[in-house]
């Protein structure tokens, strides 16, 4: 109890509250916003009161209003209801490209820390090289092989970020390999295959899925700027970046097009990294 006798004292089940990390705040506010992304994606129809093909010749360019939440666009589609579709293609872009990314920095981060020294001489140059380039312009090559689409951006921006992922889970493998219990197991004659799996991949994780939750929210980003650079998702599929990219004519008349779109995109982006940054403290310090 407080010793202040100006302060009044906090119930039992609010102090318990504030004293937890997982309902503070800031950990609520962004896992709030990125659970109602969730349903968006798992249900659009129950957010959205039109289709995105859904067209009102009569209200071309018709300003924010109760009828349309976001505005419409050139073609009398409402924007709110293109926003709640597109998050379905932006954010399952996402999740396959980090997953693509991690998958892809698993196998690389392994090799270069434990293959033969010759292969693994040329693998961590290839990972040099790797984290060499930015991975938007990694990303724009290989879109420049493979061509447009969905399943072409996933696996560019998944592609562009495996080295991120390799560097990480390679450093982790060569302070675990180091380990006690890794060389308790290599002298109990243990095989190589079965120390890998068993003991220095999954202690070697954990900061790699910390990692992931934070490139989620940069692989949508990157899926995003592929579109609206018109190299991602081809027109009129309703994808956050599409979208926007379809307002750069008419910001001068009808800036709510890619304003309203972009503040969404933003808003996603940083709600996910905040909630990966606070996973990630939470996990370090459990604070």
């Amino acid at each position: 109890m407080s010793s202040d006798p100006f302060v009044m004292p906090l119930p039992g089940a609010i102090r318990q509250h504030a004293g937890n990390p997982w309902l503070r705040p800031k950990t609520l506010l962004p896992a709030a916003f990125v659970l109602l992304l969730i349903l968006a994606v798992i249900a659009p129809h129950a957010f959205a009161a039109f289709t995105p093909d859904d067209m009102d010749m009569n209200a071309v360019l018709a300003r924010p209003s109760l009828a349309h939440w976001f505005g419409t666009d050139s073609l009398g589609r409402d924007l709110y209801s293109r926003v709640i579709y597109g998050s379905v293609l932006s954010l399952s872009i996402g999740l396959g490209a980090t997953a693509v990314a991690c998958g892809g920095g698993i196998i690389l981060g392994l090799l270069c820390a434990l293959a033969p020294p010759t292969i693994r001489s040329v693998l961590v140059r290839l990972l040099d090289v790797l984290l060499a380039f930015p991975e938007l312009l990694l990303a724009l090559l290989v879109i420049a092989v493979l061509g447009r689409g969905p399943t072409n951006t996933l696996l560019a921006v998944g592609l562009s970020g495996i080295g991120s992922y390799a560097r990480l889970l390679r450093s982790q493998v060569l302070q675990v390999k180091i380990s006690g219990y890794v060389e308790h197991a290599v002298a109990l004659g243990e095989s190589p295959t079965h120390i890998i799996l068993r003991h220095i991949l999954p202690n070697s994780l954990r900061p790699l899925l910390i990692l992931a939750t934070l490139g989620l929210g940069q692989s949508v980003l990157t899926s995003s700027s592929l579109s609206f650079l018109g190299l991602g998702v081809v027109p009129p599929t309703a994808e956050w970046g599409a979208l926007l990219a379809d307002g750069r004519d008419y910001l001068d008349i009808a800036p709510w097009i890619s304003l309203l779109p972009a503040s969404v995109v933003a808003l996603s982006v940083i709600s996910i990294t905040l909630l990966g940054r606070r996973l990630q403290t939470i996990l370090a310090t459990g604070i």
